[in-house]
């Protein structure tokens, strides 16, 4: 079968247009339900009480019911005695106010005298501590206009009222379907584990989960794979038997030969849009196939989400009347310079901490198949298709994923990748401070950049001086001499090649790296893995243009030693606990020294206390120590004092 060709793209205003000019204003279904079932629908009629509320006179404190006229002119020189059962009536809170009384006269206010009589010292007053007849709702009354979404607070007021069923929206069905020879259920891969170029469906659920968001019903059809007439057959079954308001194919929306979204539509219906000038989501496609909405929604993760939470998601809350799901948006810095692609709408995942009063955004990897940048990101900043990026120290909006308190509790730390930072971002969350810790992983010397820019609270460094061996506090004093820092050691770890399991090539140190027969995966200029490589290749004599692969770069250990594991290469340069966590043999190279540089000024801050007490536990040091390696024996030491 030929590729699909993007031949008109279209905007995102474009194409948000056409699809709500086709499918916009859907006729308006309705349902009728129980109340107790309406919570998240949207009211399609007026809700008007059927009762008041409360439907009697009710006391509103424990002690006596009155007549508040026969108490007047009563004071503690002139106190009253009053008679039970005759002048006055014991009575509960929520209790019917008795025949010709109007007032309750709390209990602590009584003098009793015996089992038959009371004294008061003060009046009372017309409906003193009594909920009337209709305080709170009166019969007839107009409860909730029609479009109002219901929620928890709004069943209560509507049973109150004596509404016991509510015409609502009905609510738009979504049919999901996966499509792809490569997806293997989850059930699956529990059971008999994951074979090369298996991949977990897992982006059927998660849309569901965004349906219901958006107060949708989805089904999730059966896996289809690769296959032209099947999935054919799937579409045109749910679009003939109207079963459903819409329908999201998932995955073969892009160019490739396999691809077979657009071809099933125009088969069966028309093609309105394919390619939106977004990024993530550009493949997606906008079809009808007999007046149903049927989209190709990308196969990556975070592709399929964003294009799912531009179109498809407002479209059916469009459906039902549902109100606009918006995001709050804040201002905030980006940490470095921000390059974009000219033409195409960017979703750019970002972490958001808090420093110096300043909200800094931290960009996370751009891949659409990465969807725990989704998970890890405080926001998105939306980069417009006419700009070729956003600069260094501009203010930009940012949509929050996370409530703004959490961001404004966070810690961010900047510099070098190490395993232990997840031990401490995990142990530090089960603490009651309140604190989180959010790391971007752009090296040693990006982390002191950070530093000196008031772009972090702490930066992870590694740095190696050629000159007598030392680590990091050549670097402090030369880079960030007018900053106020201190060096706090966070763990001894040791540096190594990162070979597949048994080596296989034999190989025995960086000297093997020239051979021509491997391949090497490096790390990023500026982290303190490629200083200590090349600062030992200079020792070797070994000219750097000599390795294949010296030129290939991954910004985190594991990320190298996921490249050793998978093939991609036969050594890269990380720590031990990198190779242990993915069964690789690990030939030791150094024992070096990772330390956390913090500015004088947050140290005695809530936060930054919270992270030292927690590095000092021996919670914390036992954590790290089971992932081999690792030595903790300065572990919490201020350095350089």
């Amino acid at each position: 079968m030929g590729r699909n060709i993007y031949l008109n793209m279209k905007s995102m205003e474009e194409a948000k247009k056409i699809l709500f000019d086709q499918f916009g204003e859907p006729a308006a279904e309705t349902e009728t339900i129980r109340t107790v079932d309406a919570a998240g629908r949207i009211l399609a009629e007026p809700a008007v009480a059927a009762v008041c509320s409360p439907n009697f006179h009710a006391a509103a404190m424990d002690g006596i019911a009155v007549d508040a006229a026969a108490t007047f002119g009563t004071t503690e020189d002139k106190p009253r005695r009053l008679t039970i059962g005759k002048d006055a009536f014991w009575i509960n809170t929520g209790h019917v106010m008795p025949a010709d009384t109007n007032a309750v006269i709390m209990i602590e206010h009584l003098n009793p005298v015996d089992d038959q009589s009371v004294i008061i010292e003060a009046p009372a007053f017309p409906w003193q501590n009594v909920r009337k007849m209709g305080e709170d709702i009166v019969a007839t009354e107009l409860l909730f206009a029609r479009n109002t979404r219901i929620d928890a607070y709004a069943v209560g007021a509507l049973l109150s009222g004596g509404v016991f069923r509510v015409t609502v929206m009905k609510q738009p069905r979504v049919l999901i379907i996966p499509t792809g020879s490569e997806l293997k259920q989850w059930r699956q891969v529990e059971k008999d584990g994951l074979e090369p170029g298996d991949v977990v469906q897992s982006n059927a659920e998660v849309l569901a989960e965004l349906c219901r968001e958006y107060g949708a019903v989805p089904q999730i059809n059966p896996m289809i794979r690769d296959d032209l007439d099947a999935i054919t057959d799937g579409v045109r079954e749910a679009a003939e038997n109207r079963t459903f308001d819409m329908i999201l194919i998932i995955g073969g929306s892009s160019a490739g030969s396999m691809d077979y979204a657009r071809p099933v539509i125009e088969t069966l219906g028309t093609i309105h849009v394919h390619g939106v000038t977004m990024m993530p989501g550009k493949p997606l496609i906008i079809g009808s196939v007999n007046d149903l909405p049927v989209f190709g929604i990308p196969g990556y993760p975070v592709s399929a989400i964003v294009a799912f939470e531009q179109f498809a998601g407002p479209l059916a809350a469009a459906m039902q009347k549902y109100p606009e799901k918006k995001r709050q948006k804040i201002e905030v810095i980006p940490a470095r310079k921000i390059p974009s692609k000219l033409g195409q709408e960017e979703f750019l995942r970002v972490k958001i901490g808090s420093v110096d009063g300043r909200l800094i955004a931290s960009q996370l990897p751009r891949g659409a198949g990465s969807i725990t940048t989704l998970t890890e990101a405080d926001g998105i900043i939306r980069i417009p298709a006419d700009r070729e990026g956003i600069s260094r120290d501009e203010p930009v909006q940012a949509e929050l994923i996370k409530p703004l308190s959490s961001i404004e509790n966070t810690v961010v730390v900047t510099g070098s990748h190490d395993n232990t930072l997840d031990i401490l971002s995990d142990l530090i969350r089960r603490s009651d401070a309140g604190v989180s810790l959010s790391s971007t992983h752009v090296g040693s010397m990006g982390g002191i950049t950070a530093v000196r820019k008031g772009a972090c609270h702490m930066a992870g460094v590694h740095l190696l001086d050629p000159e007598d061996g030392s680590y990091n506090i050549s670097y402090v004093e030369k880079y960030l001499k007018e900053e106020n820092v201190r060096l706090v050691n966070l763990v001894m770890r040791d540096q190594g090649l990162m070979v597949p399991a048994a080596n296989p090539k034999g190989i025995k140190g960086l000297e093997d790296l020239k051979r021509e027969d491997l391949f090497f995966i490096n790390r990023q200029p500026g982290s303190g893995t490629r200083i200590l490589l090349d600062y030992r290749l200079d020792t070797l004599g070994i000219d750097p243009a000599d390795i294949k692969g010296y030129e290939n770069e991954e910004y985190t250990h594991m990320s190298v030693a996921a490249a050793v594991l998978s093939g991609r290469a036969d050594a890269g340069l990380g720590i031990n606990a990198a190779a242990r966590a993915l069964g690789l043999d690990f030939i030791p190279v150094v024992t070096e020294q990772y330390d956390l540089v913090i500015p004088e000024r947050f140290i005695e801050t809530a936060p930054i206390q919270a992270v030292l007490e927690t590095i000092r536990s021996e919670e914390f040091k036992t954590a790290v120590r089971a992932l081999g390696g690792y030595g903790t024996d300065k572990t919490g030491e201020w350095l350089g004092d």
